[in-house]
């Protein structure tokens, strides 16, 4: 049987593993403190991936690996300090082990496209967070071991929680507060409902005639954030909260002494025009299509819901 090995427990891994064990397959998951989604067919196990004899050793007999984890902060210099050295073991490991490796992948390297992104576009943005994420899928590219880099734009569905249709979109809408969003309320944007991206990887990793591409997650028809803050509420139960805006010229000027806010105001380019996944191609390659919006809301308001009263389980994390 297929070896499945996931680094990390965020929304990412923890949805592969447990999509993964829910089609009866063993699943080894590596996190640093050992935790993760409880499953009979999910062995957590306590292993720090920056370190090469321990990555060495939870890959040992993989035949997949899907490599999940993110850096400690969301600057590009943490990125390239973290994620670069760690991915260029992997991948060597990986490659000695006879594994392909799967990663999900962001839209940042094509950095600021004017029309739909579709996957014949350049990849190639420079400088902060987009030249990073450029920088790894180049490394991914030139490396013997197959891979496959699974892009998806801003995540929501269950376990999400940083994220801008995350804990501040769902929790707004739930606790009935104000919710400001980052530049426009009325542009329209692309959504990855994670499930979907998991099932990507996973029917990734299983057909080598995906290997060594770069493939788009299934998505949906984009939405503006109002519509997308409305959507959920309907599917929540809940009134629309107030809504308002948090402009890119604000964020920057902020940005100036506070660091993370300069971090969040490098990609609000993302949110003061059209930003558009197109998906179309890869949902072919795939044979997968997104999970119907109401469908995918629905789901996440229940895990939501649950989370909140205390019935569900807390989402792990790396």
């Amino acid at each position: 049987m297929p070896a499945h090995v996931v680094t990390g427990a965020g929304p990412v891994g923890s949805t592969v593993a447990l999509q993964l064990a829910d089609r009866g397959e063993q699943v080894t998951l590596v996190t640093r403190s050992g935790s993760g989604p409880e499953h009979p067919l999910i062995e957590r196990r306590r292993a720090d991936v920056s370190q090469r004899d321990q990555l060495a050793a939870v890959l040992d007999g993989a035949t997949a690996v899907y490599h999940c984890v993110h850096a400690s902060r969301y600057d590009a210099a943490t990125w390239r300090a973290e994620l670069v050295p760690t991915e260029r073991t992997l991948l060597d490991l990986a490659g000695a082990a006879g594994a392909v490796v799967v990663f999900p992948e962001s839209l940042y390297a094509y950095g600021a496209v004017s029309g739909p992104i579709t996957e014949d576009l350049p990849r190639a943005a420079t400088g902060g967070k987009p030249g990073v994420r450029t920088e790894l899928l180049h490394a991914r590219a030139a490396s013997p071991t197959a891979t496959v880099s699974v892009a998806a734009s801003d995540f929501f569905g269950p376990r999400v929680l940083t994220s801008h249709a995350g804990e501040r979109m769902t929790g707004a809408v739930l606790g009935g507060r104000t919710l400001r969003v980052v530049g426009s309320l009325d542009q329209p944007h692309s959504w990855t409902y994670v499930p979907d991206l998991a099932a990507a990887m996973i029917r990734a990793a299983s057909d080598e005639a995906l290997w060594n591409s770069v493939l788009h997650a299934p998505t949906g028809a984009p939405l503006t954030q109002r519509q997308l803050v409305t959507a959920f509420a309907a599917a929540a139960g809940a009134p629309v909260p107030r809504l308002g805006t948090l402009p890119a010229g604000l964020l920057r000027a902020i940005g100036l002494v506070h660091r993370d806010t300069r971090e969040l105001a490098e990609m609000s380019f993302q949110f003061t025009a059209p930003f558009v996944l197109d998906s179309t191609a890869s949902q072919e390659r795939l044979g997968l299509a997104p999970t119907p919006l109401e469908v995918a809301l629905g789901e996440t308001a229940a895990w939501w819901r649950a989370r909140l009263s205390g019935s569900g389980t807390t989402p792990a994390t790396s």
